[in-house]
């Protein structure tokens, strides 16, 4: 039961952090679309300033529950793919970056620099934690002893390359509506135009890839067993269609709540199908990292337990009075006040 529980918890961090720290990575990669001038940029920098650090928590404490509850997945986890993760702690911390110095000399080039980081700092994660997830779900060559039997580029398949394309639709489009949020004249318009835009072709890669998880993994089986557990993926259909339609009515925080559901509910869809998997073996089922195989003895799950009810209600609070706190929207006038 124990197990359980931090498999539930496990998947439910992931998919609150895709959700919040999504739609800054996806408006980062969109900038050089968007913006037209410097103040354009500014603006887009203000719209997830206060947001974007408070987000990440959320990537720290779901590597910390792999650690602390599933400390043998952590291992192997972090052995197989380690090229990747480094590509995105490395990707994280030059988007990081420009926050902090972009600002600290006027002048073009210097700002060109850290714009070109905030861009490739914003894609390559969205980009990566597809291709990551999208293996898992398909299963990584690792052997009985947890050795990973592949390469950076045996990541590089079709499946795991399709996941990687459906995060950055994913999160491109819930970046364009966050930005349509916080702006209004030109830009607002530019990024509910984005937003319709790239809706269809999200809509054709995340049917594609439904169909594709039928053939490359075996998500469906619990999903065939437990058929009640199909309402999970309905959620994530409900939550894209009912993103196009809030855009098109301009109600664009029911546009953002929408497409939260269809993060939400499409990170819950693959770990739904895992259970109890954390890491399936391509090579031999007996192989794999399970809730069973790799868990934390029953005292630490229970100490951990007692922490995570202590202080993730404080992270969820915090968070809330930061979103509602900055709420309005970034104006001209706001950055030429500052």
């Amino acid at each position: 039961m124990l197990e359980t529980t931090w498999f539930i918890l496990w998947g439910v961090l992931w998919a609150v952090y895709f959700m919040l720290d999504g739609f800054d990575l996806g408006l980062g990669a969109l900038m050089p679309i968007l913006a037209k001038n410097n103040t354009d940029r500014k603006i887009i920098y203000s719209s997830v300033g206060p947001f974007w650090d408070g987000n990440e928590v959320w990537l720290i404490t779901a590597g910390g529950v792999t650690f602390a509850a599933f400390p043998t997945t952590y291992a192997v986890l972090f052995s197989s793919l380690y090229s990747a993760l480094m590509l995105i702690l490395f990707a994280l911390i030059i988007r990081a970056i420009p926050f902090e110095f972009r600002e600290q000399i006027d002048n073009p080039t210097w700002r060109k620099l850290w714009d070109t980081c905030l861009v490739i700092g914003s894609f390559l994660p969205a980009l990566l934690f597809g291709v990551a997830f999208a293996n898992i779900f398909k299963g990584i060559p690792i052997d009985a002893n947890g050795i990973y039997q592949g390469t950076l580029f045996t990541l590089l398949n079709p499946y795991g390359l399709l996941g990687g394309v459906l995060f950055v639709l994913l999160f491109t489009v819930h970046g364009a509506i966050w930005l349509s949020i916080k702006t209004e004249g030109e830009l607002h318009d530019r990024a509910s135009s984005m937003a319709k835009k790239l809706w269809p072709v999200l809509l054709v890669v995340a049917v594609v890839f439904l169909v594709a998880t039928g053939f490359s993994t075996k998500l469906y089986n619990n999903y065939l067993q437990m058929p009640l557990l199909f309402v999970i993926p309905l959620l994530a259909v409900v939550g894209l269609l009912m993103t196009r339609l809030f855009v098109g009515k301009a109600a664009f925080w029911k546009a953002w709540f929408a497409s939260s559901l269809t993060i939400v509910s499409a990170t819950l869809f693959g770990v739904v199908g895992l259970y109890p998997a954390l890491l399936p073996s391509s090579l031999n089922p007996a192989y794999s990292m399970t809730i069973y195989n790799s868990a934390s003895s029953p005292l630490t799950l229970k100490i951990m337990l007692g922490v995570a009810l202590v202080f993730v209600p404080l992270v969820i609070g915090y968070q809330t009075w930061v979103y509602v706190f900055f709420r309005h929207k970034v104006t001209e006038e706001e950055l030429a006040y500052h």
